[in-house]
């Protein structure tokens, strides 16, 4: 485990900021390219990139915050906003998906291409962004005889028994989802509704080896979220199909 990269002139450079950004600029060079293959110009790919990144930084931390203040009422607001780790994928989901759909309508780019676009480069960074989960030990699972199982003794919350790497089972899932969903883009009726099924079923199966507390019956906060991502996505690729199939067309030549 590695908390912080380097530090500088008693400033520390967290490796999951290192690794949120790596996320970013990769997610951001895989809509440029398709946007360039859609004949729109790669510049623009970057505007919403940026957009995203505010909306998911912010809405994620936001999410986390008030599920801690909610699981600990007395904690104050600066604590887990200000934490080395701490985010949770449905709200960056919500916070990057309402400024990118903004700032794309605002531009006049079409919002299920925006969609389509967006649905290999979420998956992708959100694989990259667990790395850093798993370096500084934030979001691991319950406890596991397993011979991977895995201590974080300096981690966001210590641990010192060894742990599911849940981090690392997510983001070899979203690693190779999002692989799967790159090379769909000339076939999809609806990308992104195929990245909300993968990101929703894979949710499901990684809270089985978390322990966190049941909201909804035996479901979880983060399962409940899986469970309306499913329904989602079945839908929109339903609709979609009904449409017959939209697939990221190519750039026009010259």
């Amino acid at each position: 485990m590695h908390p912080t990269l380097i530090e500088i002139f008693g400033l520390e450079i967290s490796t999951f900021g290192v690794m949120l950004a790596v996320a970013f600029l990769v997610g951001g060079w895989m809509v440029a390219a398709s946007f360039e293959r859609s004949g729109i110009g790669g510049d623009l790919a970057w505007r919403l990139v940026t957009w995203g990144m505010v909306g998911g930084v912010v809405g994620s931390k936001l999410w986390f915050a008030v599920e801690a203040i909610a699981r600990n009422p007395g904690l104050p607001l600066l604590e887990p906003l200000l934490s080395r780790g701490g985010i949770t994928w449905y709200g960056g989901l919500l916070g990057g998906a309402a400024l990118v759909l903004a700032a794309a309508h605002r531009a006049r780019i079409p919002l299920i291409l925006t969609m389509n676009v967006a649905a290999p480069a979420i998956a992708i960074g959100q694989a990259l962004g667990r790395i850093g989960c798993f370096l500084v030990g934030d979001d691991y699972g319950g406890p596991t005889d397993l011979p991977w199982g895995i201590a974080f003794p300096e981690g966001v919350d210590p641990i010192s028994e060894p742990v599911h790497p849940t981090q690392l089972y997510e983001s070899a899932w979203l690693g190779v989802g999002g692989l799967g969903l790159w090379l769909r883009r000339s076939r999809s009726p609806f990308l992104f509704a195929e990245y909300l099924l993968l990101q929703g079923v894979g949710r499901l199966w990684l809270e089985t080896f978390r322990t966190n507390p049941s909201a909804l019956g035996p479901l979880t906060n983060a399962q409940v979220a899986a469970v309306c991502c499913i329904a989602a996505g079945v839908a929109g690729w339903a609709w979609a199909f009904t449409r017959g199939p939209r697939p990221l067309r190519q750039a026009p030549p010259g």
